[in-house]
């Protein structure tokens, strides 16, 4: 944990319940997974993202909206650059105000630590159940803050993005002084009020944000984002299955990564029209990202190499290979998926110049990935993140 953001924290020790009662409030526990650890090398360009839903038993259109629109959020930086460098996209995931969750961590879950692994989030994602319970706001903020693996490098952009529609304020823990402690680390807190905006100003959310350099924004969790069908999504949704082969699995968890990379193809075509394009868009990018499972991926990022890997961590059928031909075969499905990813991309293009001409649809009430999107860009922005002009 950084030594200043917990100071600054620690010093917000004595904190005002809903009641007005001043009591010392207990700090949750680090939730499994979650626990600080040393940041890594930081690249050239990296984005780290925490989304903390709630999971409250109001929030189903909430938590369906992250589903549908989390491949969108993530294909937002596909186009932007640092330093001429395509930044690495890092996404947690946090749940709280659920009845579920354990009280002594103010029903605040770690669900999945800042990671790259974006199937591992969608799979959590649509694992979320809704249970009524208790939102407290200020907790999972400083939760997040504390326990997930924050780069304190100049340039990262790091923001959290908390929803929800029960007061902000809520809670032993005090939302607004959590909110300028984080704000002081460089970490933009961004709060998301599900309902109007008008109860969003004055239930805090609107404080929280302002206190935090952040945006205040405001959806209906239950609106279905617009879409035009275009030409070439079938078969940039086909592509994007295709891409599957060219997975070389490997590793204690390879096996189970690898079914899990399809079930989430499955989980986008059931969520909405325009998550299976989206996902497909997202898995010819370079932040759809497996090195963990992948020896395409882990020899290209240079974490494993071919000659070190044991051949009982490989699939059965490979395990005979020499080591000669074990090369061959990852370079050819690395030719395969560079392939594959291209035709996408090309595709793409063509997609978005139909788009260009078609009437846009009516505006309705935002969502949460324009809500998100629209923030990004503004706050991106001020460390030197750039995107291209359509």
């Amino acid at each position: 944990m950084n030594t200043s953001l917990a100071s600054a924290l620690g010093a917000a020790l004595f904190l005002t319940v809903s009641t007005g009662a001043r009591v010392r409030a207990a700090d949750p526990a680090p939730a499994a997974g979650c626990a600080p650890a040393p940041a890594p090398a930081s690249p050239a360009a990296r984005v780290q993202l925490a989304l903390l839903l709630d999971t409250s038993g109001s929030m189903e259109g909430l938590i369906h909206q992250a589903r549908s629109r989390l491949w969108s959020i993530v294909n937002e930086f596909n186009t932007s650059r640092r330093d001429g460098k395509t930044p690495e996209v890092e996404v947690a995931l946090y749940e709280y105000g659920n009845d579920s969750l354990n009280p002594e961590n103010h029903w605040v879950r770690c669900v999945t630590p800042l990671t790259r692994d974006l199937d591992e989030v969608s799979r959590q994602l649509f694992a979320l159940r809704t249970n009524g319970g208790s939102e407290f706001c200020g907790a999972v903020i400083r939760h997040a803050a504390r326990n997930l693996t924050w780069d304190r490098s100049p340039g990262v952009y790091r923001a959290i993005f908390i929803a929800g529609n029960e007061p902000f304020t809520q809670g032993p823990v005090d939302a607004l002084e959590t909110c300028k402690a984080v704000s002081a680390e460089g970490v933009f807190v961004n709060t998301i009020h599900c309902g109007a905006p008008e109860e969003g100003v004055n239930t805090g959310w609107k404080a929280g944000a302002l206190l935090a350099d952040g945006k205040f924004l405001t959806i209906n969790q239950d609106a279905v984002a617009a879409h035009v069908e275009c030409p070439q999504d079938k078969e940039i949704v086909r592509l994007g299955i295709e891409l599957n082969r060219t997975y070389i699995r490997y590793g204690a968890r390879g096996e189970e990564k690898l079914a899990n990379q399809a079930v989430q193809d499955r989980n986008a075509a059931s969520a909405a029209p325009a998550a299976p394009v989206a996902r497909a868009l997202a898995k010819s990018s370079a932040n759809y990202h497996n090195s963990g499972w992948d020896l395409v991926d882990a020899v290209k990022t240079g974490g494993v190499k071919l000659a070190e890997v044991k051949r009982e961590q490989l699939a059965r059928d490979l395990q005979s290979l020499t080591p000669e031909q074990l090369r061959e075969h990852v370079e050819k499905q690395a030719a395969d998926r560079a392939a594959l990813q291209a035709r996408i991309q090309t595709l793409n293009t063509a997609r978005e110049k139909f788009l260009a001409g078609q009437t846009a649809p009516a505006e309705g009430a935002e969502t949460l990935d324009t809500a998100v999107i629209r923030a990004i860009h503004e706050q991106a922005g001020r460390v030197k993140f750039e995107w291209a002009k359509p």
